[in-house]
């Protein structure tokens, strides 16, 4: 049986992130590049290990991908190492079709 990760939608996520929280992205570079949510901190899944001194050790956590699989993968590590993430159930697919902001480092943004 998979593991449980705590986790949240996003309609339930504020629609600004509040001070102690941050929106961790981990998808890949061409993902993050066509299309992210603007509050994010893009650190690749497969970069994290090597990076975690980039992430806020005493901020609440979301991470996201695309559609959750490897944003849950991603709370799991956090969590067993001390952090406080919940994964972002269907990632960016689901933060598009909420309406919520989006920025893309070249024309209109959209999740790959």
């Amino acid at each position: 049986m998979p593991q449980q990760v705590p986790s949240v939608n996003v309609p339930d996520l504020p629609e600004s992130l509040p001070d102690g929280v941050t929106l961790l992205d981990v998808r890949e570079h061409d993902e993050w590049t066509a299309g992210h949510a603007p509050e994010a901190i893009h650190i690749p899944m497969g970069d994290l290990a090597g990076r975690l001194d980039d992430l806020p050790a005493d901020n609440e956590v979301y991470v996201v991908c695309r559609s959750g699989g490897r944003s849950a993968r991603v709370t799991a590590y956090l969590n067993a190492n001390g952090w406080d993430a919940k994964n972002v159930d269907g990632g960016m697919q689901s933060w598009q079709a909420a309406g919520r902001p989006m920025a893309a480092d070249n024309g209109q943004p959209t999740v790959i």
